[in-house]
């Protein structure tokens, strides 16, 4: 059909449901409009922002009845910071959601009629639950600040007070470096320009150990006195690791080396009774007390008896693997970042675990070594990236024939589509399934999975 509407036409639609990514979404005369900020329920007056032949997209300008589940954000930077977008809606509502997409992306995509889905864990913390945080530096008149990308921009900061996301402690330390940062007369980079210095913050928090580690980003150049800096973030005592490091392309990213300023290389945080070292760059779950939950979640749906040969595969720091290995035969990690294999071989150390190897490469390229190393695996655990399993990676896996695999996934859809395949080229039946809310107010959910194979 074609569209009945066109760019920048302003109009009232009825918001019936939340669309995966979340949009809302509306319905004129049949034609899908996926409407930002706007929630199920609402009636708004919004305007086109692009059109295309299948549907339109379209910003909610202003809400002239809400929904019944609308309820007022409690963050005075709200909705304007990127950050989070469902503050406005009730948390029960969020976790509903959640549930649904995940239950649609499997019937839909995954194409089963009627998914094994368990109730969705819901977060235990709906707000201060992240242990990580990186702030981008902008340009005010009265000098630099911190805070995060307005919503839709990526050339735009908005400067943060107070974030919900984070605890007192982090928002303070993030104030702390910006006034530090005005004193000293430093500049903030420009992204259009290339111009000034200062680019990003980095605050890791051990929420089971009260540990911190920050990380400065920079520009090219040695412009601030280092040890200044130490001295204004050692006036909190629970900040153990001050890294710095220098950021000399246009590209937004903090994975980067760094230099260690003061204290220890890394910090540690407790996950399900292990302890673990958490370096600047390594992958670490970002909902410390979520992240128990699904590794709990993992264990059971792994159903070890302490005979079984398990392969960890996308294993960071070892954390998934490390939690089976206490009930397993032995565990081979396999993770591309040599950085976290060596973390994991020393929080393997750091636990006196001694049935667990991990060792770095490419997922699809490693498979067939690792199984000259450990033989068949009798469980093969999988955290992928959120495009899911590569192609050959997902192959490999499916024909090695594994009586059990765990899928802990980050995106629904992808982790449809490849559950379909194993299903179809390998045998592989979708047996349980259970979402995990570990990010609330944003549109992300995990889920865990369980496949089995149906020779088992």
């Amino acid at each position: 059909m074609a569209a009945p509407v066109q760019k920048g036409d302003e109009l009232e639609l009825q918001v019936d449901t939340l669309a995966y990514g979340g949009n809302g979404v509306a319905r004129l005369d049949g034609f899908v409009v996926f409407v930002r900020r706007g929630l199920p329920g609402d009636r708004v007056r919004a305007r086109i922002t692009k059109v295309k032949r299948s549907h339109a997209e379209a910003l909610a300008v202003d809400v002239l009845r809400g929904g019944p589940d609308r309820v007022d954000a409690p963050c005075a930077h709200y909705p304007a910071c990127g950050g989070c977008r469902f503050q406005d809606l009730a948390y029960e509502a969020q976790a509903a959601a959640k549930e649904a997409q995940v239950a649609d992306a499997l019937r839909r995509l995954g194409g089963v009629d009627t998914p094994p889905l368990e109730p969705l864990l819901p977060a235990a913390s709906p707000f201060f639950y992240r242990n990580k945080l990186e702030y981008s530096f902008t340009q005010l008149p009265d000098g630099p600040t911190l805070g995060f990308h307005k919503a839709g921009r990526w050339d735009a900061v908005l400067e943060i007070e107070r974030c919900w996301l984070t605890t007192d402690l982090g928002n303070a330390i993030r104030n702390a470096v910006r006034d530090w940062a005005r004193e000293e007369g430093l500049v903030a980079y420009d992204q259009e320009t290339g111009e000034g210095y200062l680019r990003h913050l980095v605050v890791r928090e051990g929420r089971n150990t009260g540990q911190l580690l920050v990380q400065l980003v920079t520009a090219p150049g040695d412009r601030f006195e280092q040890g200044y800096l130490v001295d204004v973030l050692r006036r909190f005592p629970e900040v153990r690791s001050i890294h710095w490091a220098v950021n000399d392309t246009p590209a937004e990213v903090t994975n980067l080396p760094s230099r260690l300023l003061w204290g220890e290389e890394a910090i540690e945080e407790e996950l399900c009774g292990l302890r673990f070292r958490v370096r600047p760059n390594a992958f670490l779950q970002t909902n410390t007390e979520m992240a128990e939950r699904l590794y709990g979640l993992a264990r059971e749906y792994a159903g070890l008896t302490g005979r079984e040969t398990v392969w960890d595969l996308y294993c960071g720091i070892g954390t998934i693997g490390l939690v089976l290995a206490r009930d397993a035969f032995a565990v081979w990690g396999v993770e591309v970042s040599e950085e976290s294999v060596a973390c994991a071989l020393e929080n393997a150390e750091l636990n006196g675990i001694t049935n667990a190897a991990f060792f770095a490469g490419n997922v699809g390229q490693a498979v067939e070594d690792l199984r000259g190393r450990s033989g068949d695996p009798d469980v093969v655990v999988v955290d992928p990236p959120r495009a899911g399993l590569a192609g050959k990676a997902l192959r490999r896996v499916g024909r090695i024939g594994a009586p059990r695999i765990v899928y802990v996934s980050c995106n629904p859809t992808t982790l449809a589509s490849d559950a379909k395949t194993l299903r179809e080229e390998f045998g592989y039946d979708l047996v349980r399934a259970c979402p995990v809310d570990m990010f609330p107010h944003t549109p992300h959910v995990e889920t865990v999975a369980l496949l089995q194979h149906g020779e088992t």
